[in-house]
């Protein structure tokens, strides 16, 4: 466990602020999914919505607990956690395709909060509040060139790598992940319904989990490096 300085509590704050907005945003955005093909599961339940509430209510443990704990666990350097949104699976039998976009639509929410934030850094980086720093790591913190801009410069910082990191783990094509159903876009429908069926028993979403554990790694480090490169141009790269 890290030493709890004040400074550490104030970046657990804004991480786990970035993290209950993007999780939000992710599962609000797949509740909109459903409900427009057709879906109203999740809309009755609330979480067509960007109030935190409905969702935490969900998982409680994996949008309040497990990120909080995860960050002390991490030594203030990392927020894991999770969330869900119910859905008919009857519905996703019937209708495959909208099940498929109702998928992509959580991750397509975090990568439009990660071009948001970029384009905050960009706009900072001109305006002279932010400077490009000389080496990237991982998580990435852009440093401040003025106080007041320290609190704005990890925000948008931690919300650029968190929501890049949301949305690439969670179009990993294993289930349960989005990118499980996303893949079946490619797919005839009935050949779809066969595979959605044939992959949602425990042990697929078990071994789905575990692949996902161990590929996370190779998939995210060179997307990480070149969306980072494309953000701060010329910046090295640094390990830890």
């Amino acid at each position: 466990m890290p030493n709890v300085t004040p400074e550490l509590l104030a970046l657990c704050m804004i991480w786990y602020i970035v993290f209950l907005f993007s999780t939000t945003c992710h599962e609000a955005a797949h509740a909109l999914a459903a409900k427009i093909g057709g879906d109203l599961t999740a809309y009755h339940g609330g979480q067509v919505s960007l109030n935190p509430l409905p969702h935490i209510q969900q998982a409680p443990v994996g949008m309040v607990a497990a990120p909080l704990i995860s960050f002390f666990l991490q030594n203030g350097t990392w927020m894991i956690g999770w969330a869900r949104v119910p859905f008919d699976p009857r519905w996703a039998e019937r209708y495959p395709r909208r099940a498929a976009w109702m998928a992509l639509a959580g991750p397509a929410a975090n990568f439009a909060l990660m071009l948001l934030a970029g384009l905050g850094i960009r706009v900072g980086m001109a305006m002279g509040y932010f400077d490009a720093p000389e080496v990237i790591r991982f998580p990435m913190v852009t440093v401040a060139t003025q106080p007041e801009a320290g609190f704005a410069a990890t925000f948008l910082s931690v919300m650029f790598v968190l929501n890049l990191v949301l949305g690439i783990f969670n179009l990993l094509p294993v289930p349960p992940l989005d990118g499980h159903s996303v893949i079946t876009l490619v797919m005839p429908a009935h050949t779809a319904t066969r595979f959605l069926q044939a992959t949602s028993e425990g042990p697929f979403q078990l071994a789905g989990l575990v692949v996902a554990w161990y590929a996370f790694g190779y998939v995210f480090r060179p997307v990480f490096l070149i969306a980072l490169n494309l953000l701060y141009p010329g910046a090295g790269y640094g390990s830890g």
